[in-house]
């Protein structure tokens, strides 16, 4: 797979998850937080393992072990997304979840202990200033749900870097059906324990879950490994930054929420950082950090 295409597919999985704000909402009005990370997941790994059943007959112990951790991360992300945006705004939720963008050069610059193309640079500068515009509001005020969010960023850029490693060792569509099959697990024990598991009672919610785990989950999680083989962490980083912008595309078109002036500026100052971010990316070089 050429790096533009797997860019591409990056795009399309962000693209998915701009609408998964509005169907966790849905979803929350009937069911509580951890049962809707299980039934999420877990709807999304019975399709998947369905459908590459054969696949998943080969799957080595190294798979299984990096699934598991992706498992555990990808709960811990889940989990302080729907939790934090009990107690802060949306708009709040959104910057700071989209702070992996920042996280994802952050860390892979203090462990590897390696520089950064000055494209990718000022294509992170530019691309957390756009996501400032879109969702920040006047009131800049610090709610609890804040640090949750804060936390699932920050555990979706390890995510990130933990995915780009075990794509290099194993099998990329085991590796995304079993991580989501781990988070399912993970969902439903701590549903066992604080909450009463149980199915949508309502229409509504039925539509939540369903398009939380075919579109946002078993589409998106499975094929993020894969594309991720063939670009850089910091790429993927990248264009996950523009998940704010599709949540707002996806809030104008459903529920009718218009941008402000300054969310124009912010989304086109997004879009211009993942595409500064690629300047003297030859596809020779494009599967490199650029190291200087």
């Amino acid at each position: 797979m050429k790096p533009l295409k797997a860019d591409f597919l990056i795009l399309m999985i962000t693209l998915c998850w701009g609408s998964s704000y509005i169907f966790m909402k849905l979803g929350l009005n009937s069911i509580e937080e951890f049962n809707l990370i299980a039934l999420r997941c877990g709807f999304a790994f019975l399709l998947s393992a369905a459908l590459f059943h054969k696949s998943l007959r080969h799957t080595d112990l190294k798979t299984l072990k990096y699934a598991a951790l992706l498992g555990l991360l990808l709960f811990g992300v889940f989990t302080g997304i729907m939790f934090g945006l009990k107690t802060t705004t949306t708009s709040n939720a959104g910057f700071l979840i989209s702070l992996t963008v920042i996280f994802v050069p952050l860390i892979y610059v203090t462990v590897f202990k390696k520089k950064l193309k000055l494209s990718l640079v000022i294509g992170v500068f530019l691309a957390i200033i756009g996501i400032g515009f879109l969702t920040l509001n006047s009131e800049l005020r610090i709610y609890p749900g804040d640090f949750l969010c804060i936390m699932g960023a920050l555990l979706y850029a390890i995510h990130i870097l933990i995915t780009d490693s075990a794509a290099k060792t194993t099998n990329t569509l085991n590796l995304g059906i079993l991580q989501l099959g781990f988070a399912g697990a993970y969902g439903l024990f701590f549903s066992f324990l604080f909450e009463t598991p149980k199915l949508p009672n309502t229409s509504e919610g039925w539509v939540a879950v369903l398009v939380l785990s075919i579109v946002c989950s078993a589409f998106g999680y499975v094929v993020q490994p894969l594309a991720q083989k063939y670009t850089t962490p910091i790429r993927t980083g990248l264009i996950f930054s523009l998940e704010p912008l599709f949540a707002a595309l996806f809030g104008f078109v459903f529920i009718n929420e218009i941008l402000p002036f300054k969310g124009y500026i912010g989304a086109a100052l997004v879009l211009l950082g993942v595409l500064v971010s690629g300047w003297h990316g030859s596809n020779k070089k494009q599967k490199q950090l650029a190291v200087s």
